[in-house]
């Protein structure tokens, strides 16, 4: 591998954070009215999965008073 002789000017990058350019950045693009509803229908759409999960997941996480969910061995029940 070589070297290289000539130093490499690096003033450029920190002259970066003071340049302020002149030209203006062309406007945003207004979304239409079928981006808008698809866009809502998403966010929708991800609302009622995470609602029909916390509905679902919830008796699953509840704990069980119910007598026919305790363990039970034979040995318990034998003189």
């Amino acid at each position: 591998m070589f070297r290289r002789r000539e130093a490499v000017p690096f003033a450029f990058v920190a002259e970066a954070d003071r340049f302020r350019s002149n030209v203006t950045p062309p406007p945003r693009q207004r979304a239409t009215a079928a981006q808008l509803a698809a866009r809502s229908l998403v966010g929708l759409t991800v609302l009622a999965g995470l609602a029909g999960s916390l509905i679902l997941g919830l008796p699953a996480l509840a704990p069980a008073d119910d007598p026919s969910h305790t363990q039970q061995t034979e040995a318990a029940h034998r003189p």
